[in-house]
């Protein structure tokens, strides 16, 4: 078997059905336009994304069910739930 340096390596073609669609510069200057909101109306919570972290947790099974009773997105309605707790406490304070 023969072994070649990536440099020297063909470029595969890409697999059907998953051409690179062109630029749509137009469209992308069009949504820049969009992005800007008026300072004054925006809260911080509007700017601020917090970076999520994949952990592993042990939950009832009866609290999982009941989260899940509402249908798909029920990791971010524990989260939201959390989140809650932990702005009362920090509050608290």
């Amino acid at each position: 078997m023969k072994h070649e340096s990536s440099l020297s390596r063909k470029r595969r073609a890409p697999a059907a059905g998953r051409r690179r669609k062109p630029l749509n510069l137009q469209g992308l200057r069009e949504e820049k336009k969009r992005v800007f909101l008026p300072l004054h109306n925006m809260r911080i919570s509007d700017l601020y994304k917090p970076l999520k972290k994949p952990v592993t947790l042990r939950l009832d099974a009866d609290v999982i069910a009941w989260f899940k009773k509402d249908g798909r997105r029920y990791q971010t309605r524990i989260n939201a739930a959390l989140r809650k707790v932990m702005e009362q406490e920090i509050k608290r304070g």
